[in-house]
């Protein structure tokens, strides 16, 4: 129900299209055998139906996504302060982005199809296949530990590509940061079709092991003595997340801190266990970026104010207090 409720909230506000006590008038009338005047001309239910709903619908399926892949994330790398870009997506979506961007709409403007979107989700893969052949490449030891680290150097590698593409083509800076910022005012229901199957297998896959990530909490050694692969399912978990994070990426922008706040949250209400931590934090990632994204819209009226920001608003004051409270626990 809340995730209902949050929906057809976001549905109702906006900074343009009729007043939000009309939506619901509209819907009731739009049910059998019920007939309302809800005053809602044509024009504007197409801008409910074609800029406010699939914004929302987006939001809920990116927020879902970057949830269920931190969650993920921190199940098979036994630690809690890591977030669905850890391996690198971040850096190689944002590489590939402005990349699109610096090569500039009137070049790009013959393609049948927008290249952002296919920069930024290959960008993505690139780095995070980059990260795990350097992280497995250093002899049979392989642990999530060198994963990690090799994710910070290529995301360092990246990002340092990045800079230097932007200071020969200044002209692009703010288009760029306005999409690293994050960015939904511009979805489409072609961006929730192209994202959707993503998000679907990605999130199929991850909710298929959580059950093995529960066993793989007592650490890598006991669930081999358990009979548990432990390095195929962490390539599993790894690549299906990843595949996942780059979708939606690549129509979103980069929105930080949601796979953080949102599992964190849920182990807070349900427990440390997988089994609910995965499926409840899909819902309730929905919820908080279709939220989050509220006020971005209305804030800077008629402007919009970059959903990142509101998302790092609420998030850095959270891994603060989450950093605090594993130091007392220690």
């Amino acid at each position: 129900m809340l995730v209902v409720g949050v929906i057809i909230a976001g549905v109702m506000i906006g900074p343009a299209g009729p007043e939000w006590w009309r939506i619901p008038l509209e819907l009731l009338d739009r049910l059998p055998f019920v007939s309302i005047d809800s005053g809602i001309s044509k024009i504007d239910w197409n801008i409910v139906i074609q800029i406010r709903a699939p914004r929302v619908v987006l939001a809920a399926l990116v927020g879902s996504m970057l949830s269920l892949a931190g969650a993920s994330y921190q199940g098979v790398f036994r630690n809690p302060l890591v977030d669905p870009y850890l391996l690198g997506v971040a850096a190689g979506s944002g590489l590939g982005a402005t990349i699109i961007f610096a090569l500039g709409r009137a070049s790009t403007s013959t393609w049948m199809i927008n290249p952002l979107p296919l920069a930024a989700f290959s960008g993505g893969l690139i780095a995070v296949f980059s990260t795990y052949m350097l992280g497995t490449a250093f002899g049979k030891n392989r642990s999530s530990t060198t994963l990690v680290l090799a994710g910070i150097a290529v995301t360092s590698l990246f990002t340092a590509i990045q800079t230097f593409v932007l200071q020969r083509n200044n002209d692009v800076v703010r288009q760029v940061y306005s999409w690293i910022l994050g960015r939904l005012s511009s979805a489409t229901w072609g961006d929730v079709r192209l994202v959707l199957p993503y998000i679907v297998i990605s999130g199929g896959v991850l909710l298929s092991h959580r059950r093995l990530l529960d066993v793989m909490r007592v650490g890598d050694d006991e669930a081999l003595a358990l009979g548990i692969n432990v390095r195929r399912v962490r390539l599993i978990v790894v690549v299906a997340a990843t595949m996942g994070t780059a979708a939606a990426v690549a129509v979103s922008g980069l929105i930080g801190f949601v796979g953080i706040i949102v599992p964190h949250t849920v182990r807070l209400l349900a427990g440390a266990s997988y089994r609910l931590v995965l499926p409840l934090s899909v819902l309730l990632g929905a919820v908080f970026l279709v939220a989050a994204d509220i006020p971005s819209r209305v804030l800077s009226n008629p402007a919009e104010t970059p959903i990142g920001v509101i998302t790092a608003f609420f998030g850095a004051p959270f891994f603060l207090i989450l950093l605090r409270s594993r130091e007392a626990s220690r």
